[in-house]
């Protein structure tokens, strides 16, 4: 059997076995790799040509090059919004340097400010919105637009995201084409965080303990920002559905050692949006829902599941609760795994390259069974990780992945 690599992320999706597992290197901002990782990995594989992008600029991410990508057997693209970090678009590119000499692309209007401190930032205006400290790897978000909100007129005064026909006319285009110029499966990064969106917009502690403490103006907020959200989807979704076949939403909800709300908190206050949200994508277009929340979710996949998820990631099995073998177990009907491939915490970064083979051999052994699993890493590729252990784990992901 031949596959193209759409069609075999399809099938896995369907819960089929394919030929081989699909594997995801680099398709969207929790299975990337950092810039200075991936230009020790581009000097390995002898890349010498061009700049890469540096796309991600709060993690600091490479998009990976279409060498790099087949070389380590990826299967999925990314389609990305237009303004993916800090509202900088991506629809021109100009050189630049990284503070540890790498030679990259930027979005345009990136001009970090070099501070007395040796930190860096990236200002709106006179605002400061993130800081790379210095010695930094990547940047930190300081601005919380809503930190000192206090009454529903200040959640009614405050303008939600929206989305221009600028990003419309770039989604559209770039949508058709990695459609109509590759096989690559096609993962659309859209967003949609609800939960996380408050801690963004508060501060982590101002909406934990909003939500605690005024619970009814936290889901005021939170469906004030569906609102926007759904709004966004109106004209967001019709420029991609015909080319996209995964639409990538995000929620951080887990913790190392457990969810960071409890499951009666997420049930009553999170998930009513998330599913407006999930079945809005769902009624609309024929797309699987993937999201991205790290950490020990466990106790909250019930739900999630009845959300509309079809697609979990990272899988971050080394914390609480989140044994693999359970997961496939209980949640392997219902759920592809995207992620889970190797751990990035310990095994890739201290661990041995024979250690890391067998902890990917694993891990294919425990999620690839009956289809359902899509291969990469826990979370993204460090900067100090070295080539030899990126290549060792693509590459054992690839040479024991196949199911006949």
């Amino acid at each position: 059997m031949s596959l193209t690599p759409r069609e075999r992320v399809l099938m896995a999706l369907n819960h089929e076995e394919p030929d081989r597992i699909p594997i995801d290197f680099g398709a969207m901002r929790s299975t990337g790799i950092s810039v200075s990782a991936y230009m020790k990995l581009r000097e390995k594989l002898g890349i010498t040509e061009g700049r890469p992008k540096l796309y991600d600029l709060m993690q600091w991410l490479a998009e990976p090059e279409l060498p790099v990508l087949e070389r380590l057997h990826g299967d999925v693209v990314q389609l990305h919004r237009y303004r993916p970090t800090y509202g900088l678009d991506i629809g021109e590119w100009r050189e630049w340097t990284t503070p540890d000499g790498h030679e990259v692309l930027v979005p345009h209007g990136f001009d970090p400010v070099l501070m007395p401190d040796g930190s860096r930032v990236i200002m709106d205006g006179d605002r400061i919105i993130a800081r790379m400290p210095k010695d930094g790897h990547w940047f930190d978000l300081e601005y919380h637009p809503l930190a000192n909100v206090a009454t529903y007129r200040d959640i009614d005064e405050y303008q939600f995201p929206t989305i221009g026909d600028d990003e419309i006319e770039f989604i559209s285009r770039e949508a058709k084409r990695l459609h109509d110029e590759t096989d690559y499966a096609i993962l659309a990064s859209f967003g949609g965080n609800v939960f996380e969106q408050g801690q963004f917009d508060f501060g982590w502690q101002n909406f934990m303990t909003l939500l605690a403490g005024d619970p009814d103006l936290a889901m005021y907020y939170m469906d004030k920002l569906t609102d926007s959200v759904i709004e966004q989807l109106k004209k967001w979704l019709p420029a991609v559905r015909d080319y996209v076949q995964i639409v990538q939403v995000g929620d951080d909800l887990g913790m190392q050692t457990g969810p960071q709300i409890s499951p009666k908190m997420y049930r009553e206050m999170i998930k009513p949006f998330h599913t407006r949200i999930y079945q809005y994508i769902k009624e609309n277009s024929d797309c699987y829902v993937f999201l991205h929340s790290c950490g020990s979710i466990y106790q909250l996949l019930p739900d999630i599941i009845e959300a509309g998820v079809d697609i979990i990631n990272p899988v971050q099995y080394m914390a609480a609760d989140m044994d693999p073998v359970r997961l496939k177990r209980e949640f392997g009907k219902h759920l592809t795994f995207w992620g889970g491939g190797c751990d990035t915490q310990l095994v890739l970064t201290h661990g041995t390259i024979e250690e890391i083979q067998e902890e990917t051999k694993r891990m294919i052994s425990i999620f690839a069974p009956g289809g359902g699993f899509v291969f990469t890493t826990v979370h993204n590729i460090l900067r100090e990780i070295e080539p030899e252990k990126v290549l060792a784990v693509y590459d054992t992901a690839y040479e024991h992945g196949w199911y006949r």
